[in-house]
This record gives C-alpha cells, sequence and structure tokens, in this order.
C-alpha cells in the first residue's frame, strides 16, 4: 500500500487530493509545521530532504510532486484518465511542459511573493523582478485557461497537481485580481470532491 507522507499546509494537499482523484488505497502520514514554519525533523527519516509530498510505494520512496505524479500515473492509471498515453506525441508533451512548468519557471516567483508577503515596504527584488515575473506567469496561465475549465481541457489531468498548487497559492496571496480565468480555476480545483475528501482527513 501507498504511504503518503502529508505536511499540513504545504503542497502536499493537492497529491492527497491526486490519490483520492485515483481512488487507490493509501495510508496517511500527518506532520506539522514548527515554530519557524518549518518541516519536522521526522520528515527527514523518510527522505534526505525532509520536505513533503513523499510517498512510498513497492520499496521506493519518491520525492518531488512531478515525479510522484508521474509514478502514479505510470503504475495506478492504467485508462490513462489522468494524462494521454506516452507514444510520442505532441498532446504527451504538451502534458509533461505543464506538469513541470508549475514547479520550474512559475515556482521562483511564486515563493518570493509568499516569503515577503508581511513586508512592507516590498524589498527591491519584489517591486523589480517578482512583481514583473507574476504578471509573466500569471498571465500565460490565464490565457491557457480561457474557453476551458483545466489547464489541458475540460478534463482533471495530473497537469493540474502542480499548477493547481500555484494558482492556488496565488489566491491566497490576492494576486489573482485581473485573471479571472485562474482564479475560478483555483476554486473549481478545491471545489473537486477529491480535495475535499483530502482535506477533511488531513486538515489541509
Amino acid at each position: 500500500m501507498i504511504i503518503m507522507h502529508h505536511l499540513r499546509k504545504s503542497r502536499a494537499i493537492f497529491m492527497t487530493a491526486f490519490l483520492e482523484e485515483l481512488g487507490v488505497d493509501y495510508e496517511l502520514r500527518l506532520y506539522d509545521r514548527n515554530e519557524v514554519r518549518r518541516a519536522p525533523p521526522e520528515l527527514r527519516e523518510v527522505h534526505p530532504l525532509g520536505k513533503s509530498p513523499v510517498i512510498e510505494d513497492q520499496g521506493m520512496t519518491i520525492a518531488e510532486s512531478g515525479a510522484i505524479t508521474t509514478y502514479l500515473i505510470d503504475t495506478y492509471d492504467t485508462e490513462h484518465k489522468f494524462a494521454p498515453a506516452r507514444d510520442g506525441g505532441a498532446e504527451y508533451f504538451h502534458y509533461l511542459q505543464w506538469l513541470h512548468y508549475a514547479e520550474g519557471s512559475m515556482g521562483s516567483p511564486m515563493l518570493l511573493n509568499l516569503l515577503t508577503r508581511r513586508e512592507d515596504p516590498k524589498p527591491p527584488i519584489v517591486t523589480g523582478f517578482t512583481k514583473g515575473e507574476t504578471a509573466l506567469h500569471l498571465g500565460y496561465m490565464e490565457a491557457a485557461l480561457e474557453g476551458q475549465d483545466y489547464i489541458l481541457g475540460n478534463d482533471f489531468s495530473g497537469a493540474d497537481v502542480s499548477c493547481g498548487y500555484m494558482a492556488n497559492g496565488a489566491k491566497q496571496l490576492k494576486l489573482l485580481e485581473n485573471y479571472p480565468n485562474v482564479d475560478a480555476y483555483a476554486s473549481r480545483l478545491t471545489g473537486r470532491p477529491a480535495f475535499q475528501r483530502a482535506f477533511g482527513k488531513t486538515g489541509g
């Protein structure tokens, strides 16, 4: 059985929700952040980085959201419900780009927004680099979501696990006033029954 190591108040909520989407059996182990908002040392006993999400399955320990999503789909999504088939076609590589985009290109400006959210005045890196990069990436996602419910179309996919975390983070940081498609997307994802079940089991 899959063991899901879930750090509360982290991106792990989207991975636990994905396990619910898949409908697989899993054991949930919960962790809380310490007084300085870092993961507890117990998570380093699972993986050297001490980060979450991390899963254990079939004798393997797998970290990094993109890798976990890929593993879960390759292993348990036999009907290709959550990702296109790996046939070398454009559809699969379009999916792969979005799967890694959020944790890659979009991740840095979103993290800087999070870390400096309570600083006033904002440091120059936020008013300069971060502001421009945030607008670039939210605009890119806004355009991609035009006329569709999810990042690849009107069906939920593995790419929405990572993109959804970033969209929801932007919503919580109140960055979506000018991005109605992203705002609706974030609400749509957290309103899914699987996400609600995951939230009920973990508290976030």
